[in-house]
C-alpha cells in the first residue's frame, strides 16, 4: 500500500502546495483507480498523518517549506531525516507532520511505513491568501508529474 499526504494551509498562499498536490492526485485516482494507492488531504492535522500512515508500506508526504532557499525549489527528503519528536505540549495543533512520523513509529511500530518520502517545495508567499505564486505552481507540477509517474509504476506492481 502506498500511501500520499497533502500537508498545508490552503489560506496561506504557498502553504498550501502540498494540499493542492493532494487533491489534483485524488481528481486522477478518482478517473484511474487503484486499491493499494491512497491519498490524503491532512491539512495543518499532525494527527491525521499518523493515523491515515497506518498499515501502509510506503509513505510520501508533500509540504510547503521555509528555508530561506530559492523560491519554488523543490527538495525530495528521506523521511527518517525529517522525523522529529514533539515537545511536551497541551494542543494537538502543535503535533506536526515530522512529529507525526517519530509519534507513528513509536506507537504503530511494524504497522507504520517504513520507507517515507519528503517532497517540499520552497514557498515564496505565506501572506493570507488562496492562491500559489507561479513558480510554486510550476514546482507543484513537476512534483504531480513525478508522483504520477510514481503511482503508474505502483500500479503496474
Amino acid at each position: 500500500m502506498l500511501t500520499i499526504i497533502g500537508c498545508g494551509n490552503l489560506n496561506r498562499n504557498d502553504d498550501g502546495v502540498g494540499v493542492i498536490i493532494a487533491q489534483r492526485l485524488q481528481q486522477y485516482l478518482a478517473q484511474n483507480p487503484h486499491p493499494k494507492i491512497r491519498v490524503f488531504d491532512c491539512g495543518t492535522a499532525g494527527m491525521e498523518v499518523i493515523f491515515q500512515a497506518r498499515g501502509s508500506e510506503k509513505l510520501i508526504i508533500l509540504d510547503a517549506s521555509c528555508t530561506g532557499s530559492e523560491a519554488g525549489a523543490i527538495f525530495k527528503v528521506p523521511g527518517k531525516e525529517l522525523e522529529a519528536l514533539p515537545e511536551p505540549s497541551y494542543n494537538l495543533h502543535d503535533l506536526r507532520w515530522d512529529h507525526a512520523l517519530a509519534a507513528g513509529r513509536k506507537i504503530f511500530l511494524d504497522d507504520f511505513p517504513e520507507e517515507v518520502t519528503v517532497y517540499l517545495i520552497e514557498a515564496a508567499n505565506l501572506d493570507l491568501g488562496l492562491e500559489l505564486s507561479p513558480i510554486v505552481q510550476r514546482s507543484a507540477d513537476l512534483v504531480f508529474a513525478e508522483l504520477i509517474t510514481v503511482i503508474e509504476e505502483n500500479l503496474m506492481a
